[in-house]
This record gives structure tokens, C-alpha cells and sequence, in this order.
């Protein structure tokens, strides 16, 4: 059982998924948007949105720890003065993984990660309204026929 073992391992040493993590997280908030595996996407959402977090909070204290992790000081200052406040309302779920298909070379599944445009930022909504999900509507079964007489006897 993996009770309270979180992360994925991605079949890396305990450095270097740590600095492929800060990378990647470097590289979504340098750019806004990055492609890689689906794996890697979910894990970067987790470091994505904590790095967002500590730039809602704008203290001396949150941005040394923001550049603990990221490394970049014109990466930080992005972070903390343009991205940090058109979350400020929001109380999570800053970032989004979109599938988008498979990898030519190996058949990898890819995602899209970006951080969220200003104008889904601003409607200040949780990212779960109530804690229901949405669901592809039952199909329909269709009432079994009754056999007749005449189609019996076919």
C-alpha cells in the first residue's frame, strides 16, 4: 500500500527528479505553457501550483523560497509580479493538463500544461463546484424485443 507516499517516482533518482521538477517548473513559468508526458504534467501541476501559491503571498520569506526551488531571479520576479496577483482570488487549481496525443518517436502519451489565462483567473471560482464530477450521460438501453409468433417461427 502507498499510504501517504506522495509524487510519482518517475523512474529517477530522488536529485534528479527533484531538478527535472525545478525545470520544469522553471520552463512553464518562463513560457506559460509547455508540452512533456502525462506523468510528468501531473506531477508538475503539484509544483506549478505551490510555486503560485507562494506568490499570492508575496513576502520576503515566500519569494527565498520560491527561488529555492526555481533558480531563475527574472523567472521569480515574473512570478511574483504578474502572475502571483491574477490569482489572488482564486483559491486553487492555477495550472491545467490537457492530453493531447501520443509521441511520434515512442508512442509516449503527451499533455499540455499551462497556467490559467487571466480570463478564467478572474471568475474567482473553486476549480470543483461541490465536489461533484461530471459524467458522460448513462446510454440508453433499449427494452428487449418480444418475440412473436411470426418471428419465431423464422
Amino acid at each position: 500500500m502507498r499510504h501517504l507516499k506522495k509524487g510519482r517516482k518517475l523512474n529517477r533518482s530522488s536529485s534528479h527528479r527533484v531538478a527535472l521538477m525545478r525545470n520544469l517548473v522553471t520552463s512553464l513559468l518562463r513560457h506559460d505553457r509547455i508540452e512533456t508526458t502525462d506523468a510528468k504534467a501531473k506531477e508538475l501541476r503539484r509544483w506549478a501550483d505551490w510555486m503560485i501559491g507562494l506568490s499570492k503571498d508575496g513576502s520576503l520569506h515566500a519569494r527565498r523560497q520560491a527561488l529555492a526551488v526555481i533558480q531563475d531571479k527574472a523567472v521569480v520576479t515574473k512570478l511574483f509580479d504578474s502572475i502571483g496577483p491574477r490569482f489572488k482570488d482564486r483559491p486553487g487549481g492555477y495550472t491545467h493538463a490537457v492530453k493531447i496525443g501520443l509521441r511520434r518517436g515512442d508512442n509516449a502519451p503527451l499533455s499540455l500544461v499551462e497556467i490559467l489565462p487571466e480570463s478564467e483567473s478572474a471568475k474567482g471560482e473553486a476549480p470543483s463546484e461541490g465536489g461533484k464530477r461530471w459524467r458522460r450521460p448513462a446510454a440508453k438501453k433499449a427494452a428487449p424485443k418480444k418475440q412473436t409468433k411470426s418471428s419465431a417461427a423464422a
